[in-house]
C-alpha cells in the first residue's frame, strides 16, 4: 500500500507543474485523498465488505468531488487533474500512468450486468468533459480529446476527437510511455471535421471566383454581340 501512495505522489510531481514538493500533493490534491480513499474502499469490497466500501467512497466523493466506484481496478500513479465531477463506475479497469481531467467520466450505457464500463490501457490521457462510456477498450498511448463521447473501441496509440468520437491516427507516431514529463497538451488534437469544413470553404472560394469570371466573360460577349447588330442596321 505504502509503495503505491509513494508511486502515485511521485506520478503527481511529475505531472503536474505546480505541485512543489511531496507534503503539498498529501495535503492539498483531491486526486491523492480520491484514490487513496478508493484503494481503501477496494479492499474491503474485494472482501465481500460492500456497504462499508461504499460508504467510504461516498464520503470520499462529498469532500473531493470524484466518485470512484470501490469495485473499480486501479493502476499506478493515476493523476486526476482538479477532478471535479470525475466519475469511475464499478467495472472500469484503468491501467498505469494515466492522466484524467475534470469532469470526465468512465460510465455505462445501461442496466447491463457484468462488465458494463471501460477498460484504460496504461499512458493515456482523458481530457476534460470527456465521456468513455461502455465495456469499450481504450488502447495505450491514447488521447481522448476535451468534451469527446467514446463509444467504440480505440487501438493503441490514437488521438480521439468529438461527438461521437472519431479517431484520427497521428502519423503512426508512438506517445512515449517512458518519457519523464507526460504529454498533457489538450489543445493541439487534430480535427478531421474541421479540415473538412475548411477544405470545403476553399473550395466554394474558388468555385465563386471562376463563377465570377465567367460572368464577366459572359457579359462582354453579350456586349460584344449587341454591339455587332447594332452595326448591322
Amino acid at each position: 500500500m505504502f509503495k503505491r501512495l509513494s508511486s502515485d505522489i511521485r506520478g503527481i510531481l511529475d505531472r503536474d507543474p505546480a505541485a512543489r514538493n511531496a507534503l503539498e500533493v498529501v495535503l492539498c490534491y483531491p486526486s491523492f485523498w480520491a484514490v487513496l480513499m478508493h484503494r481503501i474502499a477496494h479492499f474491503f469490497y474485494r472482501h465481500g465488505w460492500f456497504l462499508l466500501a461504499r460508504l467510504i467512497s461516498q464520503t470520499s466523493r462529498f469532500f473531493t468531488g470524484i466518485e470512484i466506484h470501490p469495485g473499480a481496478k486501479i493502476g499506478e500513479r493515476l493523476f486526476i487533474d482538479h477532478g471535479m465531477g470525475v466519475v469511475i463506475g464499478e467495472t472500469t479497469e484503468i491501467g498505469d500512468d494515466v492522466l484524467i481531467y475534470q469532469g470526465a467520466t468512465l460510465g455505462g450505457t445501461g442496466k447491463d450486468k457484468g462488465k458494463r464500463h471501460p477498460t484504460i490501457g496504461n499512458n493515456v490521457m482523458i481530457s476534460a468533459g470527456a465521456k468513455v462510456l461502455g465495456p469499450i477498450k481504450i488502447g495505450d498511448n491514447c488521447k481522448i480529446g476535451a468534451g469527446a463521447v467514446v463509444l467504440k473501441d480505440v487501438p493503441p496509440n490514437c488521438t480521439v476527437v468529438g461527438v461521437p468520437g472519431r479517431i484520427v491516427r497521428r502519423d503512426n507516431m508512438r506517445v512515449d510511455a517512458t518519457a519523464s514529463q507526460c504529454d498533457m497538451d489538450q489543445i493541439h488534437l487534430p480535427d478531421p471535421m474541421l479540415n473538412d469544413i475548411n477544405y470545403l470553404m476553399n473550395k466554394l472560394k474558388i468555385l465563386e471566383e471562376r463563377i465570377a469570371e465567367l460572368e464577366v466573360k459572359q457579359d462582354g460577349k453579350a456586349i460584344q454581340y449587341a454591339d455587332k447588330e447594332a452595326g448591322n442596321i
